[in-house]
């Protein structure tokens, strides 16, 4: 069986017990902008939130990205979200390389050079990656000035969550 069978498998004897409560309208709070990486997937809990509070956005990197924007700007618009978080970690998979490397390895290995994604946003100061996320975020016209953005680090060995000050 597979994962996804699996899976499949507990949503089916878990549906029984759902509470239909939870169909109703998301009205979150805050909107957290972190990592894919697995060791963040406990994020919310650490962090002492209710989930119907959190609107989570994930992606390798903590990237703000086209895709994410597009995120932030429904969750803060539509949604009503008040505040953002931006949440990096140390130790992520997307300093372990560069952007030129992976996609020349790439192209070796398939013979393909495809469009999308036109970058993988690499980087090497995750501190100094932080500050550039929040300043993407800070400085598009659609998110409004009044919604306070911060970022902040994640120490994936102390637990610990350190905010990072843009300059």
């Amino acid at each position: 069986m597979t994962i996804i069978d699996e899976a499949l498998s507990a949503i089916a004897a878990n549906a029984a017990d759902y509470d239909a409560s939870n169909g109703a309208p998301p009205a979150p709070k805050i909107v957290i902008v972190t990592c894919a990486d697995p060791r963040l997937s406990g994020i919310v809990r650490m962090l002492g939130l209710p989930d119907a509070d959190v609107d989570m956005i994930r992606n390798v990197g903590t990237v703000i990205d086209d895709d994410s924007v597009r995120s932030l700007i429904v969750s803060t618009r539509l949604l009503g979200t008040k505040e953002i978080m931006i949440i990096n970690h140390n130790d992520c998979g997307m300093s372990k390389f560069v952007d030129q490397e992976l996609e020349a390895r790439l192209r070796t290995e398939t013979g393909a050079t495809p469009i999308a994604p036109a970058r993988f946003y690499s980087f090497t100061d995750v501190e100094q990656n932080t500050k550039e996320q929040v300043a993407k975020v800070r400085t598009h016209p659609w998110i409004s000035s009044d919604i306070p953005v911060r970022g902040f680090v994640f120490d994936v060995n102390t637990g610990r969550l350190t905010e990072v000050v843009s300059d």
